[in-house]
C-alpha cells in the first residue's frame, strides 16, 4: 500500500480504509500483514485481498458524437446500415449498455438495444427523402441507471439515401407496324417509345437498331424514336423485317431493354404471274378411265391476297381436246381413254405438246408453259421362252461358274413390265444356278457323270407383274463322260497257286479292274507290267485271266513274289481313254509242289570203322537224304532193308542215326554191310 490508503491496529490486528477507493482505478487490493512476537521477536506474515466493490457511478459515454453514413435506395427491409458504440467504465450490471433511438423518426429505422446494429424496416427512396438524422442514446442497467439521453451527450447519425440506376427503360409503343410497299424513301413508319422512371440521367433514354437491319432498310432517329424508310421496300424480296430495337438510358452502368419490332410490308399489285416450270414432262398410263388425272400444273404471283388469284386454261393445240383443265387447281385430266398400242401419236415415243396459261383474275397479264406427256405401257403380256425344252449336253469337267446355256424370254410391254426376271425351279442337286437378269445357267459345283448324268428342272421367266402367269421351259442336261476315273482292281494284292507240270495255257486266277467311266473311258485292258522277263505267263486282255505260258517247275522257281523282281508279277490296267489312265495290282503266284522227285542220299555208300570193345547203345553213324520236292513230298523215312539179321543195329526212322543194339566181336564177324531205304 505505497498509497497509504489502508491503517492497521498493530495490537488488534483492524485493517480500516483512510482514503476514497475507485473500483475503476482498481478493484482488488493485496496487503502483506507482518506480525512478531516474544524477544528477540519471531515474525510471520500473511497476505490479505480486499475487494473494491463496484457501484453506479459512470454513465454511457459515446466515443464520437456525429457519424454520418450512405446507403442505397435499393436495401431491402432488414439491412443493417450502422453500428453504434458506446462504453461504460462501471462493471457488470452497471456497465452493461441498452441503446434506443431518441429523436423522433418515421418508423423507417430500429435499432437492437444490445448490439447497438441500427437496421432499415421499410424501403426508401431518394425521390421522396434523401436523408435521415437518428440521435441515438445509451443508458447502462445500473441502479439507479444511467443515461445519455440529453441531445449533447447522445450520437448523432446522418444517413443519407443515393439514388441507384436500377431501373431498364421499358417500351411503351406497340411492336407491331404496317408500310406500303410503294412508300417513299424517308416514309415515316413507326414512333418508338420508351419510358425509365430513374431521375436524372438514369432516365435519359436513347435508341438504337441492333439487328435485323442489315439491308438497311430503315433509320432511326435515337432521341426522338421516329423510324422512316431509308430506301424503297419490295414485299416479295421482304415482307417482313424483325428489327431488334434496344432503347438505352445514361446511367453508370447504363441499363437497356430490347424489343423485336415486326414491320409488316404491304403487298401493291406490281408483280405477273409465273409457273413454276418452262417445262413440264410427265406421262400417264394407257387403257384408264376419262377422267384420269395427269398432272397440277402450277403458277405463282409474287403478290398477296387478292393480288395473287390465277386462272388456268389451255390453249388451242393438237390433242388438246382430249384433255381439260380446272380453271382454278391447274389440274389437268383427261377426257378419254389412251391406247398406247393402237394410238401412234399416244405412242411411247410420241409426246403430246400442250400450251397451258395462266392470267390473273380480271387480268389480261399472264404466262404460258409447255407440257409433255407420254402415254405409258400397261403389263398387260407375260414373258415367253422361244422353246418349251431344251436339252445340252455338257462335259462333267466343266469348271464351277461356266456357263452352259443362255436362256432368253420376250416380252412385249415395256420398261419394268418388259424386265423379265429368271429363275430355276424343281431341284437341281446344287449344281446350277440362273442370273436372274441375263437368264445364263452356270454350274454352282463341278459335276461329276458317275454320281449323277442327267439333269431335268424347270426354268420361270416371271415379269413384275403379280397376275399374269409366268413362262417355263423345261430344261434337260446330260453329262457327257470325261476319262477322269482310274480303273481300279479289286485287290491290290493278289495270291495264287499252280501245280506244277501242268501244260501251258493252264488259267491261274482272274483278276478284275473296275472303271466308272462310260465307252472308251470305260473299257479296261489288262497286261503283266513286270516279273514276267521270261515269259512264263500269260494274261487274257480283255477278261483279266493270268495263265501259264510255260511248264512250271516246283523245283526250279517256287514263287513269282514281290521280294525278287524277277520273280514278282505286276499287273496293269488300263482303260482306252484319251489320255489313258492306269492302276497297278501285284500277284503272288505259289507253284504247288507234285512228288516228282525221290529222295537222294547225301552218299550213295557210308564207310564206319568201329572197336569191338565199344558199349551197346553207342552211336555209330548218321545217313542223310534230300527230296527236292516240298512239304509231305519232301518228308523222309529210314529203314533198314537187309544186313541187319541179327539184330545188331538200329535205325532212327526219322532222324538217319544208326546206333549199336549187341555186343561185337571182331574175331565173330569182322564187317556189315547193311542196306538203308529213304522213302
Amino acid at each position: 500500500d505505497p498509497q497509504g490508503r489502508f491503517s492497521i491496529d498493530p495490537q488488534f490486528g483492524i485493517i480500516r480504509s483512510k482514503k476514497q477507493l475507485d473500483h475503476e482505478t482498481q478493484s482488488v487490493v493485496v496487503l502483506t500483514v507482518q506480525s512478531q512476537l516474544g524477544n528477540p521477536p519471531v515474525y510471520s506474515s500473511t497476505q490479505v485481498n480486499i475487494s473494491v466493490i463496484d457501484i453506479n457511478d459512470n454513465p454511457p459515454v459515446f466515443l464520437t458524437k456525429s457519424d454520418k453514413v450512405t446507403i442505397s435506395h435499393t436495401q431491402p427491409p432488414g439491412t443493417a446500415v450502422y453500428v453504434a458504440h458506446a462504453e461504460d467504465k462501471d462493471s457488470g450490471l452497471n456497465g452493461a449498455i441498452k441503446y434506443s433511438i431518441a429523436s423522433k423518426q418515421p418508423n423507417t429505422f430500429s435499432i437492437d438495444p444490445s448490439l447497438g446494429v441500427v437496421n432499415l424496416t421499410r424501403t426508401v427512396f431518394a425521390d421522396k427523402q434523401q436523408e435521415y438524422t437518428l440521435h441515438i442514446a445509451a443508458e447502462d442497467c445500473g441502479s439507479p441507471p444511467l443515461t445519455s439521453s440529453l441531445m449533447l451527450d447522445s450520437l448523432a447519425v446522418k444517413i443519407v439515401i443515393l439514388d441507384i440506376n436500377d431501373n431498364s427503360p421499358s417500351f411503351t409503343s406497340s411492336p407491331l407496324s404496317y408500310v406500303m410497299e410503294d412508300v417513299e424513301v424517308g416514309f415515316l413508319v413507326h414512333r418508338i417509345i420508351a419510358k425509365d422512371p430513374d431521375e436524372g440521367r438514369n432516365g435519359q433514354v436513347t435508341y438504337h437498331i441492333l439487328s435485323g437491319n442489315e439491308n438497311k432498310a430503315f433509320v432511326l432517329d435515337k432521341i426522338t424514336g421516329l423510324l422512316s424508310t431509308a430506301r424503297l421496300l419490295d414485299r416479295e424480296i421482304q415482307e417482313r423485317y424483325s428489327l431488334a430495337v434496344m432503347a438505352l438510358d445514361d446511367g453508370s452502368p447504363a441499363l437497356s431493354t430490347t424489343q423485336v419490332l415486326t414491320i409488316i410490308v404491304l403487298d401493291v399489285n406490281d408483280e405477273t404471274p409465273i409457273f413454276l416450270k418452262q417445262l413440264y414432262e410427265t406421262a400417264v398410263h394407257e387403257n384408264q378411265d376419262p377422267g384420269e388425272s395427269v398432272i397440277k400444273v402450277e403458277a405463282v404471283d409474287r403478290d398477296a391476297g387478292l393480288n395473287s388469284l390465277l386462272r388456268y386454261e389451255i390453249l388451242p393445240g393438237a390433242g388438246y381436246e382430249k384433255f381439260k383443265m380446272n380453271s382454278d387447281s391447274g389440274e389437268l385430266v383427261t377426257t378419254a381413254s389412251l391406247d398406247r398400242e393402237t394410238q401412234e401419236v399416244f405412242s411411247i415415243k410420241g409426246n403430246c405438246e400442250i400450251s397451258m396459261s395462266a392470267c390473273k383474275m380480271g387480268s389480261e397479264d399472264g404466262s404460258t408453259a409447255q407440257l409433255y406427256l407420254a402415254v405409258l405401257d400397261e403389263n398387260d403380256h407375260n414373258p415367253l421362252f422361244a422353246k418349251t425344252q431344251y436339252q445340252i449336253s455338257v462335259r462333267e469337267d466343266l469348271e464351277e461358274g461356266s456357263a452352259i446355256l443362255d436362256l432368253f424370254a420376250s416380252d412385249k410391254d415395256d420398261g419394268l413390265n418388259g424386265e423379265v426376271t429368271y429363275s430355276l425351279v424343281d431341284n437341281t442337286f446344287g449344281a446350277f444356278a440362273i442370273d436372274s437378269v441375263t437368264g445364263s445357267i452356270v454350274t454352282t459345283k463341278a459335276l461329276d457323270r458317275e454320281t449323277k448324268s442327267q439333269y431335268t428342272f424347270r426354268a420361270v421367266a416371271s415379269d413384275c407383274s403379280t397376275h399374269l402367269p409366268r413362262s417355263t421351259t423345261v430344261m434337260t442336261v446330260l453329262i457327257q463322260d470325261v476319262n477322269d476315273n482310274v480303273p481300279k482292281f479289286e485287290q491290290s494284292y493278289y495270291k495264287a497257286s499252280v501245280w506244277e507240270g501242268q501244260s501251258p495255257k493252264t488259267d491261274i486266277i482272274q483278276v478284275f479292274a473296275t472303271d466308272l467311266d462310260s465307252g472308251l473311258n470305260g473299257e479296261t485292258e489288262y497286261s503283266i507290267l513286270s516279273g514276267n522277263e521270261d515269259a512264263t505267263f500269260l494274261i487274257d486282255s480283255t477278261r483279266g485271266i493270268l495263265a501259264t505260258n510255260t511248264v512250271l517247275d516246283h523245283e526250279n522257281t517256287s514263287s513269282y513274289r514281290e521280294m525278287t523282281s524277277s520273280h514278282c508279277l505286276v499287273l496293269l490296267a488300263s482303260d482306252r481313254g484319251t489320255p489313258s489312265l492306269n492302276s497297278t495290282a501285284t500277284v503272288l503266284i505259289t507253284v504247288l509242289d507234285v512228288n516228282d522227285n525221290p529222295p537222294v542220299f547225301s552218299s550213295p555208300e557210308y564207310h564206319i570203322h568201329v572197336k569191338e570193345s565199344i558199349p551197346v547203345g553207342s552211336h555209330i553213324t548218321e545217313v542223310s537224304a534230300n527230296d527236292c520236292d516240298a512239304g509231305t513230298n519232301a518228308k523222309i523215312t529210314y529203314a533198314m532193308i537187309s544186313g541187319n539179321d541179327r539184330g545188331h543195329f538200329r535205325l532212327d526212322e526219322k532222324t538217319g542215326s544208326v546206333d549199336l543194339m549187341k555186343t561185337l566181336d571182331y574175331e565173330d564177324t569182322m564187317k556189315f554191310t547193311l542196306i538203308v531205304q529213304a522213302t
